[in-house]
C-alpha cells in the first residue's frame, strides 16, 4: 500500500480519469509505428507497448511525486519500446519516429552517448514525443535485442537497483556488456559488408564479367536474374508448343556445385557447351507426348544430366544429382538408370 499526500492523490485520480484515453492513445500509436515502420522497410524483433499500471504510478508519485504539478508533466504514462535486430537500426528507427511525431528534444535521452569510454553499461535511445491529438507526452524507446537482453539481466540481478554487490559480480556484468556491445557492432558491421558484396557481385553479373564471381547464394541469385536458362527451356517448349511453368530455380545451386562449377562463369560455359545435348534429351523425353506444359526446371536439369553422361558420371552421377534435389530414394536409382538408357543412342553422347 503507498502512502500519499493529497497532491499526489490527486494526480492518481486524474490518472484514473484519463485511463480510457491513454489505452486508446496505446493502440493509435502501436498501429503508426508499425505503419511507418514497414513503410520504411525496417525490419524490427519487436514492437512492445503499455500504459502504465495503476500501482507502479502510485510508486512513483510516492517516491517523486511532487516533481509533477499535474498529469501532462508525467512522460511515461504511455509507453513503447521497438527491438532492432542491428544498432544501425535504432537510428533509422529514430529517423522514423521523428516523421511521426515532435519530439521533446529536452527531455529525451540517448544513453548511449552517456558511457565513458572505459565502461560499459545499458544502452538504449528514448524518445518524449508529444503530439496535438494526445493530452499527454508519450515515451519511445529504441534499442537492439541484445541491449534488451542486456537491459533485462540488469533488471533481474538488480544490479541498478543501488544495492551493493560484490564486486566480482559488477566485473562479470561488465565483461557481459562489452561482449554484447562488441556482438552488436560486429553484426551491423558484417551487415554492412555482405550489402556491399552484393551490390558488387550485382554490378559483376550485370557488366558479364562473369568468372570474376564466385559461385554462391547471392550470385546464383543475381545470375538467374539474367535468366540465363531461358533460351534452352523456349526451345524446348517448342516442340510441343508448351507452357512454361516458372519455379524456383535456387536448388540447382547444389548442383552445378556438384558438376565442380566454381564462378558463374563456369555455368555459363557449361549451358554453351551442353545446350544441345539437354535439348536432344528433352526431345526424347516429351517428343511422342501431348505434354502442354514444362517447368522452368527442365531445362537446366537436362543440362546437368547431359553434362554428367558427357563426363563418365554415368548413373552413379545422375542418382546423386536427384538425391541432391529431391533427397535420397530408391526412385531416383530407377530414374537415373532409365535416363542412361534413353540417352545411350542420342546424337550427343557420340559426338
Amino acid at each position: 500500500m503507498h502512502t500519499l499526500d493529497p497532491h499526489c492523490q490527486a494526480l492518481l485520480g486524474s490518472f484514473d480519469e484519463l485511463l480510457p484515453t491513454l489505452q486508446e492513445m496505446e493502440g493509435t500509436l502501436l498501429r503508426e509505428i508499425k505503419a511507418v515502420l514497414a513503410e520504411a522497410g525496417l525490419l524490427v524483433a519487436s514492437l512492445e507497448s503499455r500504459v502504465k499500471g495503476r500501482d507502479s504510478l502510485a510508486g512513483k508519485l510516492e517516491l517523486k511525486g511532487s516533481k509533477y504539478k499535474g498529469i501532462a508533466d508525467i512522460t511515461d504514462l504511455v509507453g513503447l519500446r521497438v527491438i532492432t535486430f542491428y544498432s544501425d537500426d535504432v537510428d533509422k528507427v529514430a529517423s522514423a519516429i521523428e516523421r511521426l511525431y515532435d519530439i521533446d528534444w529536452e527531455n529525451s535521452v540517448d544513453k548511449r552517448k552517456l558511457l565513458e569510454i572505459d565502461s560499459f553499461g545499458y544502452l538504449s535511445l528514448h524518445y518524449i514525443c508529444k503530439d496535438k491529438r494526445f493530452p499527454v507526452r508519450f515515451e519511445i524507446q529504441m534499442r537492439t535485442l541484445l541491449q534488451h537482453a542486456w537491459a533485462n539481466m540488469n533488471h533481474d540481478t538488480g544490479y541498478k537497483s543501488g544495492v551493493d554487490i560484490p564486486k566480482r559480480y559488477k566485473r562479470a556484468m561488465s565483461r557481459i556488456a562489452g561482449m554484447l556491445e562488441l556482438v552488436d557492432d560486429e553484426f551491423s558491421r558484417i551487415r554492412m559488408e555482405l550489402t556491399d558484396y552484393r551490390r558488387r557481385v550485382q554490378a559483376l553479373v550485370k557488366s558479364g564479367n562473369l568468372d570474376e564471381v564466385s559461385l554462391d547464394r547471392d550470385s546464383f541469385k543475381s545470375y538467374l536474374e539474367l535468366r540465363p536458362f531461358d533460351g534452352l527451356n523456349k526451345r524446348i517448349a517448342a516442340v510441343n508448343q508448351a507452357e512454361i511453368q516458372e519455379v524456383s530455380l535456387l536448388p540447382y545451386l547444389n548442383i552445378f556445385a556438384f558438376l565442380g562449377c566454381k564462378t558463374l562463369g563456369d555455368i555459363a560455359r557449361l549451358v554453351k557447351g551442353y545446350s544441345e545435348g539437354a535439348y536432344q534429351l528433352a526431345c526424347y523425353q516429351i517428343g511422342l507426348t501431348d505434354l502442354d506444359i514444362i517447368a522452368s526446371s527442365l531445362g537446366p536439369q537436362d543440362l546437368c544430366i547431359t553434362y554428367i553422361l558427357k563426363s563418365g558420371g554415368g548413373k552413379a552421377g545422375i542418382r546423386r544429382m536427384f538425391d541432391l534435389l529431391n533427397g535420397a530414394s530408391e526412385s531416383n536409382e530407377l530414374m537415373a538408370g532409365l535416363l542412361v538408357e534413353q540417352s545411350k543412342d542420342l546424337a550427343f553422347m557420340n559426338q
